[in-house]
């Protein structure tokens, strides 16, 4: 990463920073306190105490009731613990056998508590990845993180034809889910149908069709391709 102003942030503050930051990877809705304060689970009151915190630092601008947006220095460092929390998970379904509803949980520990020298060698040992097990973007040990261009399945039209390049960790029991119906990242999906009143989509992957939900289909990102 690039050379950063030391700035003592406690767990808590990196993972606001975080949340700040990767919400705003695939969806383009303004960050307000409300947002953050549910992703992160806490009182919304809760939340704009810390955001007012990381203001005074210089980590974040908020305006009174407008979005929050990380300064340069707070983009940076969130990076950083974004870097981390991808990697570990990486390294647990990689290496450790765990399953990918398994390991949101055990990274949000492991983050603040490895060392730059033990995250250095994860990424050599897992070649230096560029995505976790989620299809989420792994940040460059110098800042630099590229997300994909891909739309939510919500959005995508009758006869789109794309491979799945990001599912949301939200939710474990959603990917459990998928796991049973042989949805993952990089599988070939064509939207078939869209039912009416939001009643979902459906869908054919890998030579299967079957029915989603708009909340399942809501967490699938998809990479369409372009007809020849």
């Amino acid at each position: 990463m690039p050379t950063q102003p030391e700035v003592d942030l406690t767990p808590v503050m990196q993972d606001y920073l975080k949340v700040i930051c990767s919400a705003s990877e695939w969806d383009t809705t303004p960050i307000t306190t409300s947002v953050i304060a549910a992703r992160v689970g806490v009182s919304p009151s809760s939340a704009s105490e810390m955001i007012r915190k990381l203001s005074g630092l210089g980590l974040i601008h908020h305006e009174r009731y407008g979005a929050v947006e990380l300064t340069d220095t707070g983009r940076l460092l969130a990076l950083r613990v974004i870097r981390r929390h991808r990697l570990v998970e990486t390294y647990l379904v990689a290496e450790l056998g765990y399953t990918w509803d398994e390991v949101h949980d055990e990274a949000e520990v492991l983050e603040h508590a490895i060392s730059n020298l033990m995250l250095s060698r994860i990424d050599a040992r897992l070649g230096y990845p560029t995505r976790d097990p989620h299809g989420d973007p792994i940040p460059t040990e110098d800042g630099r993180m590229v997300v994909p261009d891909a739309a939510r399945l919500t959005e995508l039209e009758p006869g789109d034809t794309g491979t799945i390049a990001r599912i949301s960790d939200d939710d474990p029991g959603m990917l459990r889910y998928f796991t049973e119906h042989l949805l993952s990242l990089d599988a070939t999906l064509t939207v078939l149908a869209r039912r009416p009143y939001g009643a979902g989509i459906q869908i054919e992957v890998e030579g299967r069709t079957m029915d989603l939900g708009d909340q399942a289909a809501a967490a699938i990102w998809v990479t369409l391709v372009t007809p020849t």
